[in-house]
């Protein structure tokens, strides 16, 4: 199981990877003039999502374990999915409607495109936005590009749910199916999820355990440094430059979309991943007295985070079109805003998850689909 430590910890990681998103998309010169444009510059939105999926293969890995079979994780990681991705497209093609009449140049095309209501909310629900195997074409969800990284979370889960519960032929033609159907952008990422497994595997056969303390400081404290220091001295560009080489002539950006920093990404997981351990390694045996103020504040901002990613862009975009940009406090009033609506929306569809599984449950036991009668109730899960 997790230590309560090291959850607190991932929990504070994860709340500050969704936090960190939201400011690096609000730091773009069409919502804030480019007065915060270095956070753009440095890219931290895009070095959170990796964070996001390291973290993610990790929990999911826990997950599956404990849920013991295809039924129940497929179960467990739908209703996860669907209770908060289905009420945020609603507010997506809501918030775009009132926004495109109000002011088409908050919706800049490279930022936007419209699609019918069926289309949309197919593509959406299906998580294959950014699927481009087979037949199938990448496209943006009206303003809410950042639900990019769901469709590779759902390929994720979908190919790590195979692997783990189906066996023989079976498995392997499953896998070859969803490979051919996301796409190579997809696949070249998923080294970055499968290291979280791979922290995991090792969190719970104790081989983290062996590590020194010193050895785990090195891990904890020097991996983060060091992709400071990497990254400061433009090793992320490198990267891209070689990467642009293999692509040629397309660029990176055309030939594998928002995989095109594929090898600073992998470096980063790769780090995450050694910070990880090493932190598991240190809160190993800490108690955390939920009570406490600030066990109760990272718990809380954790248990919004999916809210916070998947509901900021379209209201940023709405907030641009709508609110006067010469108004005193602008940029607060607008940050302001858009956590209000991230949270309050968090406490409608993604806090009562136990609450929806549990109806969900009870509706295909009723209809006798068999779904699982124990409906587990970690809320990040």
């Amino acid at each position: 199981m997790l230590r309560p430590g090291f959850s607190l910890w991932l929990d504070a990681l994860r709340a500050l990877a969704a936090l960190t998103v939201i400011l690096g998309h609000f730091a773009h010169v069409r919502f804030t003039r480019g007065d915060y444009y270095f956070l753009r510059e440095i890219n931290i939105a895009s070095d959170a999502v990796v964070v996001f999926f390291v973290l993610s293969g990790l929990v999911i890995a826990f997950a599956a374990e404990r849920d013991g079979s295809f039924q129940r994780f497929a179960f467990n990681r739908l209703t996860r999915l669907w209770t908060v991705i289905l009420p945020a497209l609603v507010l997506t093609y809501a918030f775009d409607a009132v926004g495109t009449r109000v002011s088409m140049d908050a919706y800049p095309p490279l930022y936007y495109q419209s699609h019918p209501a069926g289309e949309f909310f197919l593509r959406g629900l299906t998580f294959s936005n950014l699927w481009i195997g087979g037949p199938l074409e990448w496209l943006r969800l009206g303003s809410n590009g950042a639900l990019w990284s769901l469709s590779y979370e759902a390929a994720y889960y979908a190919m790590f749910g195979v692997f783990m519960f189906v066996t023989g032929l079976r498995r392997w033609a499953l896998l070859v199916v969803i490979a051919y159907v996301v796409g190579l952008p997809i696949l070249i990422l998923m080294p970055c999820w499968l290291l979280g497994v791979g922290v995991w595997r090792l969190i719970r056969s104790g081989a983290y355990l062996q590590l020194s303390h010193p050895t785990a400081l090195v891990l904890a404290i020097g991996a983060p440094i060091a992709l400071i220091a990497l990254k400061s001295g433009g090793m992320d560009q490198l990267l891209m430059a070689i990467t642009s080489q293999v692509t040629a002539p397309n660029h990176p950006q055309v030939a594998l979309y928002y995989s095109d920093e594929v090898l600073w990404n992998t470096l980063l997981a790769l780090g995450v991943a050694a910070h990880l351990l090493g932190m598991a390694r240190l809160l190993n045996g800490v108690q955390v007295d939920e009570t406490a103020r600030t066990a109760r504040t990272i718990r809380w901002v954790a248990g919004g985070s999916f809210s916070l990613y998947v509901v900021h862009y379209p209201t940023l975009h709405l907030l641009d079109a709508i609110l006067p940009e010469g108004m005193p406090g602008y940029d607060a009033t607008m940050l302001g805003i858009v956590l209000l609506v991230c949270f309050a929306f968090a406490a409608l569809f993604e806090r009562p998850l136990k609450l929806y599984r549990n109806v969900i449950g009870h509706v295909f036991r009723s209809d006798g689909a068999g779904m699982p009668r124990r409906v587990p109730n970690q809320r990040t899960l």
